[in-house]
């Protein structure tokens, strides 16, 4: 635990001390708990403050001004605060000592995993995200999801969490059936995974413009089940083969390793034998099997095949028969809140064991500034196509860098510029993405924040033999006042599953950070120097560390 941490909980404990005895007073029992203690939003009003007396003056009947100079008078000398002061209707605010920040800082640059916490230590917890098709090809949407998926699992690891990451792929159904008939009709290599995409595209358009070539789609489908025809066991197997392989190249470079694969095919004569040992859940209509919940959704269709609710049911049962856990969480876009909604109802009554332990968090859509979905060559831009086409445009000024290898960087650099942008708002919200200020080295991007840490390992290298050590006499300043806030900014992105609470973070600590190294010369020579470079390496390692959360490379060089 860091100087910093541990002078909080002190303050924190003196509040505790100090309200129990105002209150009491008044004959009010209280029981002590968590108080308001938060970073001050302007230095100037301190490094922490409190609203406790704003929060108890009512019940003291008295003002909170009242209330929080009776707290300051109780509270006694704290150890590593400097002042404290009133502020405002009722603010409690402490200036930190300087060896508070020096500590934290030797701390912060010394520690592999600084900034980790152990809140969800001993929890056990898997995540689903990603999920794109086999047969398919690897959409925006199964970006977005990767980039939030795979945060939040670090989230949850940061925190001290058991996490297995999960990936659920639709291999068998309508759209396999639609890939299979395009390549036979295009005459396409079924191990060729961009062909087979492309066969997909064209299986669909004709499933919606010709009634034949829907018709022997549909078919195929059943086919594909009952796995009644050699021709197209093998165009399915070597199409599979291909594009799941085809996948794994994309995962490697967007930074994901899945624990386990969950198949609808797979799932789907769980979910249907799931249904049928509890038929008293659901119900007959028109043929089909449905749920009645806050919405009817269909679960067994009039052909008796399973929908995509009952394959839910399935995997549910297959994630836990697979890693008994505390939480499981799936990752989606928002237009399957409602899919989710039913489905979660349904499910806690056919596997009650699974109450309150079912979650499902969505995401937004990505737009782009100039309106268009397509590329220059007037395909639909894919979550594939996006990231080829940022690893060029990084490759360009990759060439000018300082790095050993610059196509690696080019891929670090678009991995950055994309992830960023997904994670730097909250994960409800659609994004405008714009490719020139998502790739640019200035300002709101992930490249930038890769580039702040690359300037602080230019400096560790530029010092040499000088041995970095933090002065407590040193004055606080911006960043070093920021540094400290790592580990609460960790535990508040984990407690609102957000990790823009941490890109927002570390965009003002590498700005801060900026600013100081233009105005200020790190290795000038002075004594002064090992102390600036203790700060340069404790931002370092935040950085690192926080972009790791964030699934970003920290590139050493550019």
């Amino acid at each position: 635990m860091s100087a910093f941490e541990t002078t909080k909980k002190r303050i924190e404990s003196a509040l505790q001390g100090a309200l129990v005895k105002i209150l009491a007073e008044f004959n009010i029992r209280y029981t002590p708990g968590n108080l308001p203690l938060a970073f001050s939003d302007d230095f100037s009003h301190g490094d922490l403050a409190s609203s406790l007396a704003l929060v108890w003056a009512k019940e003291a009947k008295t003002s909170p001004f009242e209330l929080a100079s009776k707290i300051k008078e109780n509270i006694g000398d704290i150890p590593g605060v400097k002042v404290v002061e009133i502020a405002g209707p009722g603010f409690i605010n402490f200036f930190l000592t300087k060896d508070i920040f020096a500590g934290t800082i030797e701390f912060a640059r010394s520690e592999d995993m600084w900034g980790r916490g152990d809140a969800l230590s001993g929890k056990k917890i898997m995540v689903e995200y990603t999920d794109p098709n086999p047969f398919k090809e690897f959409h925006i949407g199964h970006l977005m999801s990767n980039a939030i998926g795979e945060s939040i699992s670090r989230l949850f690891q940061f925190e001290g969490a058991d996490v297995k990451r999960a990936n659920y792929q639709g291999d068998v159904g309508p759209h396999v059936a639609k890939a299979i008939w395009g390549i036979k009709k295009l005459g396409v290599d079924p191990k060729d995974a961009a062909a087979v995409g492309k066969a997909y595209s064209a299986g669909a358009s004709a499933y919606e413009e010709d009634p034949q070539a829907k018709e022997e789609i549909d078919a195929i489908n059943a086919k594909v089940y009952d796995r009644s025809n050699d021709e197209i066991n093998t165009i399915y197997d070597e199409g599979r083969r291909s594009t799941l392989a085809h996948f794994e190249e994309l995962y490697a470079i967007l930074g994901t390793k899945f624990d386990f694969y969950f198949f609808e095919s797979e799932t789907a004569p769980l979910g249907l034998a799931q249904i049928g040992a509890h038929s008293g859940i659901f119900k007959l209509s028109d043929g089909a099997v449905v749920y009645e919940g806050s919405h009817t959704r269909v679960f067994i269709n009039s052909k008796g095949l399973p929908t995509y609710e009952a394959k839910e049911i399935g995997l549910a049962q297959m994630k836990q028969e697979k890693f008994p856990a505390d939480v499981y969480i799936t990752i989606t876009a928002s237009e399957q809140d409602g899919f989710f909604q039913v489905v979660f109802e349904a499910m806690e009554r056919v596997l009650p064991e699974l109450a309150g332990k079912l979650v499902h968090r969505s995401h937004g859509m990505m737009r782009f500034t100039d309106g268009k979905m397509s590329s220059r060559t007037g395909n639909i831009i894919t979550g594939e196509s996006l990231l080829n086409d940022l690893i060029v445009a990084a490759k360009e000024r990759a060439a000018e860098s300082r790095a050993d290898d610059k196509e690696k960087l080019a891929e670090q650099v678009a991995v950055a510029a994309i992830k960023y942008q997904v994670l730097r708002q909250a994960t409800g919200k659609n994004i405008i993405f714009d490719r020139e200020k998502a790739l640019s080295l200035e300002g709101d991007s992930g490249p930038y924040l890769q580039y702040a840490y690359a300037r602080t390992q230019a400096i560790k290298e530029r010092a040499g033999d000088l041995q970095a050590k933090a002065d407590v006499s040193a004055e606080p300043n911006t960043v070093t006042r920021l540094i400290p806030r790592f580990p609460e900014i960790v535990a508040r992105a984990v407690e609102h599953l957000e990790p823009h609470i941490l890109t927002t973070y570390l965009l003002e600590l590498a700005s801060a950070f900026n600013a100081w190294y233009a105005q200020e010369q790190i290795l000038d020579g002075t004594s002064a120097a090992a102390h600036k470079l203790a700060v340069v390496e404790a931002i370092g390692r935040t950085l690192k560390n926080g972009l790791w959360i964030l699934g970003i490379p920290a590139p050493e060089k550019m």
